[in-house]
């Protein structure tokens, strides 16, 4: 066998967001790292010393897509039970798991996610009256976002919550007017029923993260910033690399264990793990719930519901607190906070924090970020604070998010281009499997602030609007930044790594609507081909 010292890729538009060097028609790649970038002439030499070519024939190269915010396990476990996804009636959901409960053994839970009331004609949660006569079997169906679930009265009984249940901090029992719990679960609330499901195997675990990692790389994702990592997750992740199995670069963001997060308040970051495709050095927290079950913290209530305000799930000085721990250790926090009062407290506590542990570079993050007030909107320059959003969150709830907020309010939701213009960083992500994983979606979303129907016409507020460059970095050179990353990926540039997304058409220069129909050609990773269509 011919032995291949180096592989190019040319013959086609390659996009590098290098600012030096913007476009090229050729890459060198001397085993995970880039060598040259340029014209055809110039990777000329290289094919005499037995280089691999790879033909891109016309096809455009992006440098690799990272997605960053997402979840890894959770879309496994989505892709391996009931989809729930795009349902349109409570009616049809039940139908669904009645099919399910006839080749599930009697007693066995029936687990399933993606329902949305919001897609219903009544927009009203359901409760376990909608899942009458499922008798045999427990059921425990997770909202689209996460934050809610909805249980059938078997699970209700077998987990022991009636109307003497008291709602758990940071969480909330939807009850009806009698005070008997009607089988929605909200936040916090989720661990009643959570911590009496049976706990699956390592092996079924495994198989599932494997599986999304295939999902991801077929999208022409490169890297995924996991945002909630467990220690036995971390543990799976070490061994798909210690076997050889991992095709992505996967940025970890912890989970609130105590025995992980004490292992890395005495290591620090751990940033080469397996050659740089596992990184750990970020904490996560939680300040509220979302905003499609009501669960996301307001400053005034709900327009649509005045009788809430949301859910604190961490109040400002835990996340004070905690944000100055992972400081001391030199790690990453990254906030969940989606309502206006929730991005409040979290930029108080981050300043708090800041403050006492100052230092040049310490990159917090708050993750989604989609209700803000102008003045918080500021903020986020000032204390350096990136704001880690997800594009096809705005495209999937805008038919009912002014109803949420009210006139007002909705103008500082998903407020992209008011956060750019002020100064602050951003990074783009999909939230899967809330959302879906392809990146090409987020990209459109971006850049037109419309459905898949092209709908509405012109944009929803397209004020907020990206340019295609923009919306490409949020996926590229801002992801790989928020995560430390920007001088490893992220770019098509001498030194870096051979990460990339090669497509099959010119994003730069068609229509916005034909930036979602984009098929993913290869994905590229570390210089190895991980994905071919």
């Amino acid at each position: 066998m011919i032995k291949r010292d180096y592989k190019i890729i040319h013959n086609g538009c390659i996009y590098t967001l290098d600012d030096d060097n913007p476009a090229a028609t050729a890459v060198v790649f001397d085993g995970d790292r880039i060598i040259y970038v340029g014209d055809d002439e110039g990777a000329e030499p290289y094919k005499a010393k037995n280089a691999e070519v790879i033909d891109l024939k016309g096809a455009v190269a992006l440098p690799g897509l990272i997605d960053a915010h997402a979840h890894i396990m959770s879309l496994g476990k989505f892709l391996d039970e009931l989809n729930l996804k795009g349902v349109d009636s409570p009616w049809k959901v039940k139908r669904m798991v009645q099919e399910k409960a006839v080749v599930t053994p009697e007693g066995e839970w029936i687990i399933g996610r993606g329902w949305d009331q919001n897609l219903w004609e009544s927009k009203e949660f359901p409760t376990y009256e909608e899942l009458g006569g499922i008798e045999a079997n427990p059921v425990c169906l997770s909202r689209v976002d996460g934050h809610a679930v909805w249980v059938n009265k078997t699970a209700l009984d077998l987990c022991g919550i009636n109307r003497e249940t008291i709602d758990p901090d940071g969480g909330r029992i939807i009850r009806f007017v009698n005070g008997e719990p009607a089988g929605i679960l909200i936040d916090n609330a989720i661990d009643l029923v959570k911590d009496i499901i049976p706990k699956e195997s390592g092996e079924i675990k495994k198989r599932r993260l494997l599986r999304a990692i295939r999902e991801c790389t077929k999208c022409g994702l490169t890297g995924v910033g996991d945002a909630w990592v467990t220690k036995e997750t971390l543990e799976l992740y070490r061994e798909i690399i210690a076997e050889g199995s991992m095709t992505m670069r996967v940025y970890c963001m912890l989970s609130d264990e105590v025995e992980l997060l004490d292992e890395f308040y005495k290591s620090g970051p751990v940033t080469e793990y397996g050659g740089g495709l596992l990184t750990m050095r970020t904490v996560k927290l939680f300040a509220d719930g979302a905003l499609g079950s009501r669960g996301a913290l307001l400053f005034e209530p709900y327009s649509d519901d005045n009788s809430t305000c949301g859910i604190m799930v961490t109040g400002e000085d835990e996340i004070y607190r905690r944000a100055l721990d992972a400081l001391k250790a030199g790690l990453q926090v990254s906030a969940h906070a989606i309502g206006d009062r929730a991005n409040h407290i979290t930029l108080n506590a981050y300043q708090r924090a800041l403050k006492e542990i100052p230092g040049e570079d310490r990159r917090l993050r708050i993750e989604h970020d989609q209700v803000l007030t102008a003045e918080d909107i500021k903020r986020y320059r000032e204390l350096g604070v990136i704001a880690s959003m997800q594009p096809t969150h705005a495209t999937s709830d805008m038919p009912w998010a002014e109803d949420r907020l009210g006139s007002q309010r909705i103008k500082g939701a998903y407020a992209w281009r008011s956060l750019l213009d002020a100064g602050a960083r951003l990074a783009f992500g999909s939230d899967f499997p809330v959302e879906q994983v392809n990146p090409f979606l987020g990209i459109y979303a971006a850049v037109a602030r419309q459905d898949l129907k092209g709908s509405p016409e012109g944009g929803w507020y397209p004020e907020q609007k990206l340019t295609v460059e923009e919306a490409v970095r949020g996926f590229t050179v801002w992801a790989a930044y928020a995560q430390f990353q920007e001088d490893k990926i992220g770019m098509i540039k001498p030194g870096m790594c051979a990460d990339f997304t090669i497509i099959d058409r010119d994003i730069y220069q068609i229509s916005p609507r034909e930036i979602a129909d984009a098929e993913v050609l290869m994905t590229i990773v570390g210089g190895e081909i991980v994905y071919r269509r």
